[in-house]
């Protein structure tokens, strides 16, 4: 095992797929000279070459725009956006090209390809580099949409993402770059995508999560352990395909549900899950499934203000400790 950063480890995934298939490249702005936003791509093109890790020029649209193309030709291409919310500049390739190929040619074209959407907040870079619009993408017919929490699964989950044959949305978090942890660099293959982890186990109250909010109820869990309240802390991983039987299995045994996330709470991916779990387990339920998530606010550039719109672990376990 080795420790790793999270954007380390992504770098050592993506590092892995370019040695183990030609056909994988990537290309972004600044991908050579800067190595990528927290060096996810850093000495990549001193090995691999400007063929294979590209900078481009400042155009979104350009950047999707080709690796559509090269996908369709038979390429495997990551296509950098640096910020999901600098990527609304080319939502018209990804969602009216990328994700429609499939199925409007009848099979006969794939697009295999992954959009780098960096999500989340990152310590006072405001409202138009901090957003979590992971919702919008799980929405569109022909996307998987990927959300890793842990350095480990950032590696296994991008392997996964590279090698999967429809278009993948692959949504680090950005206040997650420098987060260390244990990584197995023994075990190359990749991580399925639609399986989720369980964090931990517990028999109250099950709380299902993804990216920076893994480790915000985790820690929440281990207040309420000491309070008696025993939670079950699901990661579910990827949002598209969402791991169903996990968190249906866990509903079952706790009868609580509490969803977290970090995006706007209104149209998050949250109210799906919630509506799923409410529609086909409500016999199970012992109280309402309850959600948390942002408010309905541009992000502040303010640092109080930011840290006071953040979801804490103190806050996540006040919520828990409503069920009871």
């Amino acid at each position: 095992m080795s420790e790793m950063t999270y954007a380390q480890a992504a770098r050592l995934g993506l590092k892995e797929e370019m040695d183990r298939d030609p056909t994988v490249w990537a290309l972004g702005e600044d991908l050579g000279f800067e190595g990528g936003m927290a060096g996810q791509y850093k000495d990549l093109q001193a090995e691999f070459g400007t063929d294979r890790i590209v900078d481009t020029p400042i155009s979104e649209a350009t950047i999707m725009g080709a690796a559509i193309g090269g996908a369709l030709a038979g390429t495997r291409p990551i296509a950098e956006m640096r910020f999901s919310d600098f990527a609304m500049c080319a939502v018209d390739e990804l969602v009216n090209q990328a994700a429609k190929a499939r199925y409007m040619f009848g099979g006969q074209a794939r697009v295999p390809m992954v959009a780098r959407m960096p999500i989340g907040i990152r310590g006072g870079i405001a409202a138009q580099h901090s957003q979590s619009p992971e919702a919008w993408y799980t929405h569109v017919p022909g996307l998987v949409v990927v959300t890793p929490a842990t350095p480990a699964d950032n590696r296994g989950l991008l392997k996964a993402a590279i090698r999967c044959d429809d278009p993948v949305v692959y949504m680090e978090h950005k206040g997650l770059w420098g987060a260390s942890g244990e990584v197995d660099e023994g075990d190359v293959e990749p991580l399925p995508l639609g399986v989720a982890r369980t964090v931990c186990k517990g028999d109250d109250l099950t709380i299902v999560t993804w990216a920076a909010m893994v480790g915000v109820a985790e820690s929440a869990a281990m207040t309420l352990r000491a309070m008696g309240i025993s939670v079950e802390v699901i990661d579910l991983r990827t949002l598209w395909p969402w791991d169903k039987d996990a968190v249906f299995h866990s509903v079952r045994k706790t009868g609580r549900l509490l969803v977290v996330h970090e995006a706007v709470q209104i149209g998050g991916f949250g109210g799906e899950i919630s509506a799923e779990v409410s529609e086909h387990l409500f016999e199970h339920l012992k109280g309402p499934v309850k959600r948390m998530g942002g408010a309905r606010i541009p992000i502040p550039f303010s640092i109080p203000l930011e840290e006071a719109y953040m979801i804490s672990a103190e806050q996540v376990a006040e919520k828990a400790r409503s069920f009871f």
